[in-house]
């Protein structure tokens, strides 16, 4: 593995999302001085925070599966997540609703979830439930270690055994084909397929391989933090300042000082200057492009997930038929996908994810109120509509979901509403994001694996990038293994995680498969 050379003793980590976050804990647990500098008022980044009058509102990520890969880094520390977070498993993960009127609890424990398609769908699917799971977890198994939580400096190190098991469990098909080998409704392999989403690519065309994904989502297990998902990032940041971190907040970066091939030190936008031997870049990558002074050549520019609208509602009721995870799909399904990533049209037929956190956690809404996060995913604006388009547009769009919701079973939705903050694209754009798209760069093919932008800087010793712009990619797990492996580039190697955390502060074990998975 390629590292960075020369003197790391003193390390400046910019951006305080889960990435860097992650990052810097990773460092200190082997040793060295960081400096973690936020443009923000406080840590999160993506999974931020806002307060809506009386309610506590997570801007970000609202599912959080793979907690282990949280512990690791606090593990390097000595310290644990259960000792800073109380994790609340879900039961049901999700429930999902369709557009036929019926529904499923979605469960991670595969008695019930057999039980479960069983009552849904009949026996034979059933079955087909089992040996799917079987499957996802010889696929999770197969590529974790090789192909996720790795540093790849060419991709020559594909050629592994690894590569071959991936290829024999049909890694390489397309994973709509690969869930109808086991399950033929297709209100079934819509679950366990929708998560190609997360990827950006449809199912039909994406790879197998982001089955791994479903994995996550529907075996593994997920969790709620209390307090939101916010309360991650901000225990993070508290171990981290613990750990003897310099934390520096409304610190924006203007400038990297460079010479002889190196980074000197990091200016701020208030003319301070942070001399350093290493810099991690966490930020997006336009922003980091725009700190290097130039992005790397590729011979197709990378192409950016969907979008998403998001309206956060602080309202007077609830509706006992959503859970704390709710998937309303509509009829249209390969329609959808074509709109969201190759026509650029709203969807005409929208499948939604609303989440009411204050199922678990009533403290963050007032009380007898209840909070709804309803996201929409859209075209992102390279594809579909520009941002600016969205000043416009989006007050609309906004009447049309809440629309949608009372016609999918909310009653009363709109006069329900308190307070709420619609989220568009036009947001997305101004906080950063490329094509106006929280998700970053897709997965396709050509942007995934060795071949997804890189965590190293051609040209610069010494400085690496993290976060969901490079490797290994999109989602809570990946970004939290993208800190570690930045740190690892930073080190030399692993650094100094330990399993007593986890077992201190009770929290579930890595899963199946993950046992080869050294977290150290």
């Amino acid at each position: 593995m390629r590292t960075v050379t020369g003197p790391t003793d003193h390390v400046v980590v910019v951006g305080a999302g889960l990435s860097g976050l992650a990052c810097a804990l990773h460092l200190l647990g082997a040793g060295r001085r960081v400096t973690l500098v936020e443009r923000d008022t406080g840590p999160g980044g993506r999974a931020g925070r806002v307060r809506l009058g009386d309610y506590l509102v997570d801007t970000g990520p609202t599912v959080l599966t793979m907690p282990h890969l949280a512990d690791e880094a606090f593990a390097a520390v000595g310290e644990s997540l259960g000792r800073h977070v109380e994790l609340v498993a879900l039961h049901p993960a999700y429930r999902a609703g369709f557009a036929d009127g019926t529904s499923l609890d979605v469960h991670t424990d595969g008695d019930a979830m057999e039980a479960e398609v069983r009552r849904f769908a009949g026996p034979a699917e059933a079955a087909g439930y089992r040996r799917l799971r079987e499957w996802l977890e010889r696929l999770y198994r197969a590529q974790m270690r090789r192909f996720i939580d790795t540093n790849f400096d060419s991709p020559f190190q594909l050629a592994h055994p690894d590569l071959a098991r991936l290829a024999a469990l049909g890694g390489f098909g397309r994973l709509d084909g690969r869930i109808g080998r086991f399950l033929s409704d297709a209100r079934l392999r819509r679950v366990f397929s929708f998560q190609a989403l997360y990827a950006g690519v449809a199912p039909a065309r994406a790879l197998a391989a982001y089955a791994v994904i479903a994995y996550m989502d529907t075996v593994a297990g997920v969790w709620f933090p209390k307090g939101g998902m916010h309360a991650l990032p901000r225990a993070m940041a508290d171990a981290a300042a613990g750990a003897g971190a310099d934390l520096r907040w409304s610190a924006e970066v203007s400038a990297l000082e460079r010479s002889a091939g190196r980074a000197r030190a990091v200016r701020l936008g208030s003319g301070e200057r942070i001399p350093c031997d290493a810099v991690v870049l966490t930020c997006e990558l336009p922003a980091a492009h725009r700190l290097l002074g130039r992005a790397p050549r590729r011979p197709v520019p990378l192409r950016h997930s969907p979008s998403a609208v998001v309206l956060h509602a602080g309202t007077d009721r609830t509706w006992p038929h959503l859970a704390h995870h709710t998937l309303s799909f509509g009829a249209a399904w390969e329609r959808t996908f074509d709109e969201l990533t190759r026509s650029g049209a709203l969807m005409s037929d929208p499948s939604l994810l609303i989440t009411r956190p204050t199922t678990h956690d009533a403290s963050l809404a007032p009380p007898g109120r209840h909070l709804h996060y309803v996201l929409a995913p859209c075209p992102n604006t390279a594809v579909g509509p520009s941002a600016a388009a969205w000043r416009d547009l989006g007050p609309r769009y906004r009447d049309s979901l809440v629309a949608e919701l009372e016609r999918r079973g909310l009653d009363g939705f709109a006069d329900s509403v308190d307070e709420e903050l619609l989220v568009t694209p036009l947001d997305w754009t101004a906080q950063g994001h490329a094509a106006g798209s929280p998700f970053s760069v897709s997965h396709t093919f050509a942007q995934t694996g060795p071949f997804r932008p890189r965590n190293l800087v051609r040209g610069l010793d010494n400085v690496v990038l993290a976060g969901c712009g490079t490797t290994p990619g999109v989602g809570v797990p990946t970004v939290l293994i993208s800190g570690k492996l930045a740190a690892a580039r930073v080190t030399g190697g692993r650094t100094r995680a330990t399993r007593a955390g986890r077992s201190a502060g009770r929290l579930p074990a890595a899963p199946t498969g993950a046992g080869a998975h050294d977290p150290s």
